[in-house]
């Protein structure tokens, strides 16, 4: 295998919800696919795609993202209506989504989404089973970040 297929590997981010992992501890992660519109996948190849609201349900069985906002594109199809904060069916195994309901309903954990980005052509979904954090967490790792950057400024110097 040469070096460029190993990068072509490499899953291309597409949108991160970076305060996801400021607003609660990730134990574990899972990686989903999703069910998609066509406009959708076009719009998510040119960048228009946020989950930085969007949040994980589980109902009937099945795993479901709600909040992600999808820009539809100005050349969208002129028959449909794009709805850009639809409801969007996540595609996981029925082990993972045993897993997901036991943690989230006996628990107390919730289901956020980390990132979206391509994998082997696909969209995929990076969730997360979380614990939501108190307000001196959140002030203790934002003290852990600063001195992890002032150890880095020492050593350079």
């Amino acid at each position: 295998m040469s070096k460029s297929d190993k990068s072509s590997d490499a899953p291309k981010q597409i949108a991160v919800n970076r305060r996801a992992r400021f607003d609660y501890f990730i134990e574990q992660t899972f990686e989903a696919g999703m069910a998609l519109e066509g406009w959708e996948v076009k719009s998510m190849r040119a960048g228009k795609a946020n989950v930085t609201e969007a949040y994980v349900i589980i109902k009937d069985e099945e795993a479901w993202l709600l909040g992600a906002h999808i820009t539809p594109l100005g050349q969208a199809s002129t028959h449909i209506h794009p709805d850009p904060t639809r409801t969007r069916k996540l595609l996981l195994q029925a082990r993972q989504i045993a897993e997901l309901i036991g943690k989230v309903e006996r628990a107390g954990y919730t289901i956020v989404p980390l990132d979206l980005h391509w994998s082997r052509g696909r969209a995929k979904l990076q969730i997360g089973l979380a614990k939501g954090k108190k307000q001196h967490d959140k002030r203790a790792d934002s003290k852990e970040k600063d001195w992890k950057r002032e150890q880095g400024r020492i050593l350079r110097s």
